[in-house]
């Protein structure tokens, strides 16, 4: 049978090739919307890194008139030791101004041996930073008070920046310099990757650098770790404090689960979208391969009754009509294969290569159940066509 579908296709190219492409073109685009689809599902799987609740972020810039380093210092800690005094505040630390979730990123190199990566991820912390953010150790140790002393020596970095330089080996002890091999520092802990950019963006290097007492100037950031139940009338006690410490600053206080769902939004509306367009592209394809074989019954309306009428059976010729439909969608789900494999082997998007294989499986069953629900009932229908009917209609 499946040698006699083939001539029968053949012998129909011409109307078959609008289908194929049809077919061809819906794979593609749900190729590509599984594969930005399971992408961010997978990031999203990806354990946060950190307990980002009941966390708020102090935004503030440098008012203070004193040229004073100490003096300038002395306010600043004594700051942080009021805002920690609060009986409402469990921990708190500075933070560089790409904080989680936000849009700002301070990027750059580093050279390990041979090997220059790039779109490292630098923050400024200091040593609240755990117990603030809740994030963890993977190996090694994170910055103390003694520390202080061997600042831009030694250095924490994430687990995804240790699983690109040593594999599997052991970080710790080991060193490394910047983009041109200079200023090297030695890793003391490896913290367990956090997802700075939201529950579906993919993990990013960092490093995590004790800042010194000239950052305070431009650092900008406070992480508060608040106890439950805190609200409006604490929030407004903890501006008070900012607002009278730093006079004729700017001071904003957010919630970083707020900042995390607005940082969502940017992942999430794409989908939104690209799932629509898909939505509307399988539609057309679905009333497409409907019309096209209910078109061919009506057509071949001769040939039917009249292999009814040799002693075909009504299964048989709906059976016909569905593995034709499944043989015209297997031609083109080849091509698109062929053009879908490219994509992990030219890397693009750049996304893992596990992703476009789920994407494409899932495509090729997606598109296989859409075209065998659409000729079901055309190939019901062709089982109904009476022998006597059709051949007097011819």
């Amino acid at each position: 049978m499946i040698k006699h579908i083939f001539k029968m296709i053949w012998n129909k190219k011409k109307q078959n090739s609008l289908l194929i492409v049809e077919i061809l073109l819906s794979f593609m685009v749900i190729f590509g919307v599984f594969s930005y689809g399971l992408n961010a599902y997978s990031n999203y799987a990806t354990p946060m890194g950190i307990n980002y609740k009941q966390v708020w972020a102090i935004s503030y810039n440098h008012t203070l008139d004193t040229k004073s380093a100490d003096s300038v210092t002395m306010v600043y800690e004594n700051l942080l030791n009021n805002i920690k005094a609060m009986p409402q505040v469990i921990d708190a630390g500075y933070h560089s101004n790409n904080i989680p979730f936000s849009t700002n990123h301070m990027s750059g190199g580093l050279k390990y041996k041979d090997e220059v990566i790039y779109y490292i991820n630098g923050y400024d912390v200091d040593q609240n930073f755990l117990k603030v953010t809740g994030a963890t150790m993977a190996s090694g140790r994170w910055y103390n008070k003694a520390d202080a002393a061997q600042r831009g020596k030694i250095v924490v970095i994430n687990q995804f920046l240790k699983e690109k330089m040593f594999g599997k080996e052991d970080a710790i002890g080991k060193t490394f310099g910047n983009a041109e091999g200079k200023d090297p520092v030695k890793i003391i802990g490896v913290v367990n990757s956090i997802k700075q950019e939201g529950d579906y963006q993919k993990l990013s290097y960092g490093r995590y650098n004790l800042h010194d007492t000239a950052a305070y100037k431009w650092m900008g950031k406070i992480l508060v770790k608040v106890a439950p139940g805190s609200g409006a009338d604490f929030e407004g006690k903890l501006y008070k404090l900012m607002a009278n410490t730093l006079r004729k600053s700017n001071i904003e206080i957010e919630h970083l689960d707020n900042k995390l769902t607005a940082y969502n939004k940017f992942t999430v509306v794409p989908l939104i979208i690209m799932s629509i367009v898909a939505g509307f592209l399988i539609i057309n394809v679905a009333l497409g391969i409907f019309g096209v074989l209910w078109y061919n019954i009506n057509k071949r309306r001769g040939e039917i009754g009249l292999r009814r009428a040799v002693g075909a059976t009504g299964n048989g010729v709906s059976q016909q009509l569905v593995y034709e439909a499944l043989v015209l969608t297997t031609l083109s789900l080849v091509v698109g294969t062929f053009f879908a494999v490219q994509f992990p082997l030219l890397h693009v998007f750049d996304l893992p290569a596990i992703v476009y294989v789920k994407a494409m499986l899932s495509a090729i069953v997606f598109i296989y159940l859409l075209v065998l629900v659409c000729s079901l009932y055309p190939g019901k229908q062709a089982a109904a066509v009476y022998p006597a009917v059709a051949l007097h209609e011819e």
